[in-house]
């Protein structure tokens, strides 16, 4: 079925700016960011250097964050360099054949009518002389393993064994500087996960699913079309998925019926920023208003582990340590629970501690083991479990994802939380 010609008005879209002012948000926002929160990571992580290089199409995870909205690519090899001074400020260099200095981001350290790459960079260091190099190798965060294997190579034959002794993974770094939100990326997120919510309510409600037509291929096909409409770019496929009444499996191409529970998992990417969202509908069964009590008090259960999870935000804490806390609490309380929460950023399975997988409720070694800081982001995931009476006391599966913010000691959602099913009449 095509859903695309439905008509739409929408307070949500409203939100989204145009391309070029949404380049300007984001210009803003970075310029901040190197200006506070790199400082702040690099003196932290112990680093007087931080070393960048990547290649067109290989880029490193870090690099398009570190740059302006209107770089998309490394273009053919680019290196930046941040060297943290005597009083604490960051000097910011870049080597590239095109884009060196723009915006007033960056100084211009090479010219490539007159040197080579690699001396122009060799001799920045020299000139600085770091005790402390950062290069992004790692095997615990991929976010701070983007160095390839032959830049490595002609990095270390550019600065010779005297400065690459002093070289060592800046994963810590990379992660810091991902993870943390400034004031001004807090304050707009909310409205950026409320476009996310509106997405949802739109996708679950009568306008999108008629039911014995519809299926959950759809619904999930509706959302990503919707957000490629309004400019958004989904960073994963959007899935809906069907629970009913005396089914252990429904198929995604069937009919969605009356009686039916519905789950949708979507997520985007706007002013940089991620969202992943997953919230329930019910499809009423004539004369029904609501959804059976019994599937209402398993998203209750939900919302509890939610309370549960939130209050195991501890700074300083590990991932590993949420997780374990949060677990034996829910447990002690009667609930079937699972946990797989995520740091979320500019990425969508961002940069910070992992707090549990879906297939790994004993911890997750190395990412699980970094530990919670204040003004970072997450998608709350998790699922309970329970019979329902209503459907014969089958299991069923309440599994809710809602983006956070862990500031000032407390987590906050970021637009509320899904209290109430989607009813779809």
């Amino acid at each position: 079925m095509d859903y695309r010609d439905i008509p739409r008005s929408s307070d949500y879209e409203r939100k989204i700016l145009p391309l070029r002012e949404q380049a300007r948000v984001r210009d803003s926002w970075l310029r901040h960011r190197l200006e506070t929160v790199l400082p702040k990571a690099m003196a932290r992580e112990g680093f007087d250097m931080w070393i960048v290089v990547c290649r067109e199409y290989n880029e490193d995870p870090v690099f398009l964050t570190l740059m302006p909205a209107t770089v998309m690519a490394a273009r053919r090899r680019t290196m930046l360099v941040f060297y943290r001074r005597p009083d604490g400020t960051v000097e910011r260099l870049i080597l590239s054949r095109t884009g060196g200095g723009r915006d007033g981001l960056y100084s211009s350290a090479w010219n490539p009518d007159t040197e080579d790459q690699w001396e122009a960079l060799a001799k920045v260091v020299r000139e600085r002389d770091p005790k402390s190099i950062g290069i992004n190798i790692s095997e615990t965060f991929a976010f701070g393993d983007g160095l390839s294997c032959t830049e490595h190579r002609l990095l270390s034959e550019a600065l010779g064994e005297k400065y690459m002794a002093r070289a060592r993974g800046a994963e810590r770094l990379a992660v810091g500087w991902l993870e943390e939100r400034t004031e001004q990326e807090i304050a707009a997120y909310p409205g950026i996960v409320q476009i996310a919510h509106g997405i949802v309510k739109e996708a679950f409600s009568s306008r999108v699913v008629h039911p014995g037509i519809a299926t959950a291929n759809d619904i999930g096909w509706w959302m990503r079309q919707r957000m490629s409409d309004l400019g958004l770019r989904a960073w994963f496929h959007s899935n809906v998925s069907v629970q009913r009444r005396g089914a252990t499996q429904v198929d995604p191409d069937d009919p969605i019926l009356p009686g039916d529970v519905l789950h949708c998992d979507m997520g985007f990417i706007y002013l940089g920023l991620a969202t992943d969202v997953q919230q329930l509908a019910y499809v009423l069964r004539p004369g029904e208003r609501d959804a059976p009590f019994g599937l209402r008090a398993l998203l209750a259960a939900g919302n509890r582990l939610q309370d549960i999870h939130a209050g195991e935000f501890v700074e300083g804490r590990t991932g590993n340590e949420i997780l374990a806390a949060t677990l034996e609490k829910a447990v002690a309380e009667g609930l079937v629970p699972c946990v797989y929460s995520h740091p979320l950023g500019f990425h969508g399975h961002g940069a910070g501690p992992t707090i549990g997988l879906y297939d790994q409720q004993q911890g997750v070694p190395g990412r699980g083991d970094y530990e919670l800081r204040e003004n970072t982001c997450y998608a709350m995931e998790l699922n309970v479990k329970a019979p329902v009476p209503e459907w014969d006391d089958q299991v069923v599966t309440a599994a809710l994802e809602e983006d956070i913010v862990f500031k000032d000691g407390k987590v906050r959602f970021l637009d509320g939380r899904q209290k109430a099913f989607h009813l779809i009449r």
